[in-house]
């Protein structure tokens, strides 16, 4: 019988990066987590953890990178593999797949993070059961992967769902917004970032009852509604930090429930979206199975 192929995943977030090796979530040989630096001094420290850990393993067939954005996934773009305008120091316009392939010597699958995570979904955790769905993740930024009929939706580079624009009361909300280029988009009103500069706190460590958790159900609820309504999506899987606070989930229901005006009379809309908005299946896990989950769809 032959063995399944030895796979690399690589998760580069913004704060933190994930490396492993494994052929599924239950073979993972090798894992290890570091901080995300610039990109001088990250990339090295992945190319050692394959090289020192494939001595031992094996060689890797594939490896599936899924990285922070935005970037370039286009195959056929002069600038495939990069990251490009993104904030984080060091990393704008770094040829991150390419750097990793010429030093390992492997074919990398790249997308983003959040697209990554929406396969893993699909594969092993809340979404096996659907053919449409959305990943969502609310952290230090606000992302998403959209699965329409098992495909993943790219366009002519990726989704970027957390910069769209959000009705914003300025006699409600005076904040003007975290994000460096769009100042009040979604992303810079509901991250985990832009809850710290307006309310001057982290978002764990505000009570369960600050108003904070109203407004940001208030927030990712214009989302949510749009998701439903532009592609009649079955689930849309909300994880990420912010999504910690459980009872988040109940409000964000609500919310979008209310948004919709009961306009969609089927199901899954008709009753109280449980069954449509949901936490991950694989909590924590999804972004870096997400990574190996590239690599698995590219090595099939």
């Amino acid at each position: 019988m032959t063995q399944p192929a030895l796979l690399g995943g690589i998760e580069a977030g913004g704060t933190k990066t994930i490396c492993l090796i494994g052929t599924g979530p239950d073979d993972i040989r090798a894992q290890i987590q570091m901080p995300t630096r610039t990109a001088d001094e990250t990339i090295p420290d992945i190319v050692a953890f394959f090289r020192e850990r494939s001595a031992e393993l094996g060689p890797v067939a594939r490896v599936g990178l899924a990285s922070f954005g935005p970037i370039d996934r286009d195959p056929l773009s002069a600038t495939w593999g990069h990251v490009l305008t993104t904030p984080k120091t060091g990393w704008a316009g770094t040829d991150f797949a390419g750097a990793v392939a010429r030093a390992l010597d492997v074919p990398v699958t790249f997308d983003t993070d959040v697209n990554g995570a929406a396969l893993a979904e699909g594969l092993w955790g809340a979404a096996q059961d659907v053919a449409d769905y959305a990943y969502l993740t609310v952290g230090t930024g606000i992302g998403g992967g959209i699965v329409a009929n098992n495909q993943l939706v790219h366009g002519a580079m990726h989704p970027e769902l957390g910069h769209m624009a959000v009705p914003r009361d300025p006699e409600t909300d005076p904040f003007e917004g975290h994000c460096p280029f769009h100042g009040d988009c979604l992303e810079g009103l509901a991250s985990g970032p832009a809850i710290e500069a307006r309310w001057g706190h982290p978002a764990y460590d505000l009570s369960a009852d600050h108003p904070a958790w109203a407004m940001e159900a208030q927030y990712l609820s214009v989302l949510a509604a749009n998701l439903i309504l532009m592609l009649s999506t079955r689930r849309i899987l909300f994880g990420g930090g912010v999504m910690a606070r459980n009872s988040l989930f109940a409000a964000l229901r609500a919310q979008t429930k209310e948004r919709l005006k009961g306009y969609l009379t089927v199901s899954p809309f008709d009753g109280d979206l449980t069954d449509v908005i949901m936490p991950p299946g694989l909590g924590k896990r999804a972004g870096p199975l997400g990574a190996l989950a590239l690599a698995i769809k590219a090595n099939a």
